[in-house]
């Protein structure tokens, strides 16, 4: 059966959900390093990323649903837009990196928790506490000393910057729609179908691009699977079953903690060593993640009097 228990009926002692979410920023922290591989334009690397992944993953969905796949119009709809989401998400982001710098790029990409808080507020009335929004600035305070030196001293708010704003929203979405896909299907479930809904997206987005679709070389298709595999099916499928027992509006901030990773894997996979400035972020970055997870901590505990009380 794939309806799944609400985020908000988790309780806060299970430790699955949090290694999940640990799981998935690892996997995910890999990503950066597939796209500078990868020989690729941007959306073709998210293109094979995403339908590999699916194709690979078609075989135990087909067995899943077997066993009962309750798929209707009404349910469909959170996996579907939330994969069109994503499509736009590889899309903006990989494109945005040749209108202005990665920096820029990718700390106006991190804005997604901003989005997904307000979101959370705005459509699902989610109450958050002033030390939430204390947690959630010092998150996005340390992603900025991390990525933003550059655009700390250039700040230029051009073509490639919005683009990397529109990023920061369609990751937002995801995280949002996956969160209410989660009360309807299992990780597996929802995963293939988000990813057959990304592919098509991004197949359209590429078509309009004139990518070329094949001519790639051996060692690019490697990177491709490894993609597929590494920060699609493990990355996305842990954070997916995260995102079924926790709110995005925890998730999304403790994501930011994928900059500090791919920072520490980048030192002996791409030789690139962290600045003072780096390192001071990512304190900043991790102190604002625990503020954030403390104050969920604290709301569940009230929401547990409240039901208990009931």
């Amino acid at each position: 059966m794939d309806t799944i228990t609400p985020a908000s009926e988790t309780t806060r002692t299970n430790p699955l959900p949090y290694l999940a979410l640990a799981t998935g920023i690892l996997a995910l922290s890999f990503s950066a390093m597939f796209v500078r591989w990868a020989n690729a334009p941007g959306p073709i690397t998210g293109l094979y990323r995403v339908f590999l992944a699916s194709l690979l993953l078609t075989p135990f969905f087909v067995q899943n649903c077997r066993q009962g796949c309750k798929i209707n119009k009404s349910n469909l709809i959170f996996p579907a837009l939330g994969g069109l989401f994503t499509a736009g998400d590889f899309a903006l982001w990989n494109t945005s990196v040749n209108y202005t710098t990665a920096a820029n790029a990718t700390l106006l990409g991190n804005t997604a928790p901003l989005w997904v808080a307000l979101g959370a507020w705005l459509l699902f009335h989610e109450r958050l506490s002033l030390r939430f929004w204390l947690g959630l600035g010092l998150a996005l305070a340390g992603a900025t000393l991390i990525l933003g030196t550059d655009f700390l001293l250039h700040p230029r708010l051009g073509l490639g910057d919005l683009m990397a704003i529109g990023t920061g929203v369609f990751y937002a979405g995801y995280m949002l729609l996956t969160q209410r896909s989660r009360q309807h299907f299992n990780p597996l479930t929802h995963l293939w179908l988000m990813g057959v809904s990304a592919s098509f997206g991004l197949l359209v987005i590429n078509l309009v691009l004139r990518n070329p679709l094949t001519g790639y070389s051996s060692q690019t298709w490697l990177v491709f699977f490894a993609a597929a595999i590494v920060s699609q099916i493990v990355g996305y499928m842990s954070l997916s079953y995260a995102l079924g027992h926790l709110p995005a509006s925890i998730v999304s901030p403790t994501m930011i903690g994928q900059p500090i990773v791919t920072a520490i894997l980048a030192v002996p996979l791409l030789g690139e060593i962290p600045t003072f400035l780096q390192f001071i972020g990512g304190a900043t970055a991790l102190a604002g993640i625990y503020i954030v997870n403390q104050a969920h901590s604290k709301s569940q505990r009230t929401f547990n009097k409240l039901q208990i009380g009931k």
